[in-house]
């Protein structure tokens, strides 16, 4: 990929810009990492194309939305699958994952602190369920794979989107829940086991 100046824009915590930081990082594009504080976003809201960040912006270009971000730096990176078979393979892995982060995410928002609840009653009727209902397909999808990874041909932008995640699920419920899945444990910790990831793993903020 010829040189291009890169620019993300997130909040100053792991969240939904994490994922995107960790791939950039083993690619080794250098880029901008512009952490805003909650205090900023009021004002920088509306410069956003959809009102929301993360944004990447690329020579000056914006893209919006996770997915879409790593799945443009996947593919600039030749971390995309083999063919567009494999490519529409790796997506519809990230999409069922989106369904398992939607069906935790009023947990995950309490566990947090930025909604009131009953944390361990939304554990065991919200977090709970989602792993239990997910988690055996993606053990399952891993060891079909082959590869140590959720594609056939090797690592790919999908892998980093889940390995991060996994941090929070384990963060904020378990390391039984991922511990449980063989396949997933151990993807997990070859991902955060990658040389090019070691030392900014070992840097980084413990943020949620």
């Amino acid at each position: 990929m010829a040189p291009h100046t890169f620019k993300l824009t997130y909040f100053d915590f792991r969240g939904r810009g994490e994922p995107i930081r960790i791939i950039l990082n083993y690619v080794k594009q250098p880029f901008l990492d512009n952490r805003i504080q909650r205090d900023q976003w009021p004002s920088i809201k509306p410069t956003t194309p959809f009102g929301q960040i993360p944004v990447l912006e690329v020579d000056g270009i914006e893209i919006a939305q996770t997915v879409a971000i790593m799945r443009f730096i996947g593919r600039s990176f030749a971390l995309a699958g083999k063919d567009n078979i494999e490519a529409a393979q790796l997506d519809a892995i990230a999409d069922t994952f989106k369904d398992f982060q939607s069906e935790m995410f009023e947990y995950f928002l309490v566990a947090i602190g930025f909604k009131e609840g009953n944390k361990e009653a939304l554990y065991k009727e919200k977090m709970v369920p989602a792993v239990e209902k997910h988690f055996p397909v993606f053990d399952r999808i891993l060891s079909k794979a082959g590869s140590g990874f959720f594609g056939r041909s090797g690592i790919s932008w999908v892998d980093f989107f889940i390995a991060d995640f996994l941090t929070t699920v384990m963060k904020y419920g378990s390391d039984s829940l991922v511990n449980k899945y063989s396949h997933m444990k151990s993807f997990y910790e070859r991902v955060h086991s990658l040389p090019p990831l070691k030392q900014y793993f070992k840097n980084r903020k413990d943020t949620f």
